[in-house]
């Protein structure tokens, strides 16, 4: 209130409600992928482009993968999707088709390239990408991979703060990066940021001399099998966006199914094994995944499971999935117990699985991760408001009352079983608050999938009555 001296009659407004909370849009669809006859000007490569509906597929052409698999997206989302959309190059060779993909920053413009182009999505196009796919580059696992490489001489005169460069050639691969790990003047370790894939023997591994002292050695590295590096990727994206990533599995055999899977152990990865049969050819089903979800949030809700709806558009699975309701030993519930969704035929095709790849059991749900995720960022991106304001017991109590009145909201929406806001003393010591930080708690509990539903049976005598009734 000011000081101003005034001889009369005014009004003050008082502004201490609680700002009320939007839940922000949880089924945008960040899809990534190859359509080399495309339009260049409606379709421009490394650029993002928002789209919403199935006729403004005009212009892509039907070569590559992201025609098909947007046709199969807009089959499993008939009521319409928001999709981001990235085109990249088609290369000389999947090696160089992947590399495209997986892009990067451009050393000149300083531009994101490939996947990464998904983090500029809300500046550039105004929304975020909470479900990512990048059909036909997910699914396999790479052999020659750089596992690891030791260091036969460490050198010296080394600055760890300047660590040097290190090389890799030969071996016919590609995409390997080190990392040297300078200690005591010496190189004492590389590190595999990525191990690349497709290198052989002659492979060599170089490090950079120092300014004055004795080069580093490096030994022969070892090779092998590595994880898939676009679901690698995928994954630290999404765990920027707070986002998911539906990974397609190998369409082989149950056990390198398995295998994939367990190359990650993130609550933002749902795998799925096989592939479906669209117009006669296997695809890579993660994008029919991606639109049942779309159409799930839509009807339902983001807090619901995707697991028991109908997959629309396919003629089938690309090879035989055995279930039973009540069968611990079909192949279906094998999968779903290693936390590899499938697709049953079960009153049509049913996506059948509700586990991420998850090695924390609190995440284990898809519908938790995603409804933990929506609840956060609704409240992050709904207190622009409260930033630079003064600290107060009014301000806190109205920060505290709007997430506490979003919470109800949600549990009066069955979207969660119940919440609750607070302040805490003890988060917020003087020198936080004289730094302008206070910190605000908040929990839930979520919905959970009734994954498993059991019916206790048993035989009595006591309606033997109704004979002579």
């Amino acid at each position: 209130m000011t000081t101003d001296f005034l001889h009369g009659v005014e009004v003050i407004d008082v502004d201490d409600l609680p700002r009320g909370i939007r839940t922000l849009r949880s089924s945008v669809v960040g899809i990534i992928g190859t359509a080399p006859n495309a339009v260049a000007n409606d379709w421009p490569i490394n650029r993002l482009k928002l789209i919403t509906s199935r006729r403004e597929l005009v212009g892509l052409g039907t070569a590559g993968t992201l025609p098909w698999a947007l046709e199969m997206l807009y089959d499993n989302a008939p009521k319409g999707a928001v999709v981001v959309v990235i085109r990249v190059t088609e290369g000389a060779d999947a090696n160089a088709t992947n590399a495209n993909i997986l892009g990067g920053t451009n050393g000149t413009t300083g531009q994101y390239e490939g996947l990464q182009l998904f983090r500029a999505a809300q500046s550039e196009l105004g929304f975020t990408p909470r479900i990512l796919i990048a059909p036909g580059f997910t699914h396999q696992r790479f052999s020659g991979g750089i596992l690891t490489a030791p260091i036969t001489n460490q050198g010296s005169g080394y600055n760890p703060a300047s660590p040097p460069v290190v090389t890799v050639t030969g071996g016919g691969g590609s995409g390997a990066r080190l990392r040297a790990v300078v200690t005591g003047g010496g190189v004492s370790q590389l590190v595999v940021e990525n191990p690349g894939s497709g290198y052989a023997t002659g492979v060599t591994v170089a490090i950079a001399p120092p300014t004055s002292g004795t080069t580093a050695v490096a030994g022969t590295p070892t090779l092998g099998v590595v994880r898939n590096r676009v679901t690698s990727s995928l994954e630290g994206v999404a765990t920027a966006l707070r986002a998911v990533v539906i990974n397609d599995g190998p369409n082989l055999t149950d056990a390198q199914a398995i295998q994939v899977a367990d190359d990650f152990g993130s609550p933002r990865i749902y795998s799925h094994d096989p592939w479906y049969l669209f117009n006669g050819i296997a695809r890579p089903p993660s994008p029919a995944i991606a639109g049942i979800i779309v159409l799930s949030d839509q009807e339902r809700g983001f807090w619901w499971s995707p697991s028991n709806r109908e997959v629309r558009g396919v003629e089938g699975v690309s090879r035989h999935i055995d279930f039973q309701l009540g069968d611990s030993t079909s192949r279906a519930n094998l999968l779903n117990e290693l936390k590899i969704a499938t697709t049953i035929r079960e009153d049509g095709f049913r996506l059948w699985g509700n586990r991420t790849l998850s090695s924390d059991p609190k995440y284990q749900f898809l519908s938790v991760i995603r409804t933990a995720d929506m609840v956060a960022e609704s409240i992050m991106h709904a207190h622009l408001w409260a930033v630079d304001r003064c600290i107060t017991a009014t301000y806190l109590e109205q920060v505290v009352e709007s997430v506490r009145d979003y919470l109800r909201s949600l549990q009066q929406r069955g979207a969660i079983l119940g919440g609750d806001a607070w302040a805490d003393a003890a988060d917020n010591p003087a020198n936080d608050i004289v730094n302008g930080q206070v910190k605000i708690r908040y929990h839930f509990t979520p919905c959970y999938p009734a994954e498993r539903v059991t019916f206790l049976a048993s035989i009595t005598n006591n309606f033997l009555v109704n004979l002579f009734a």
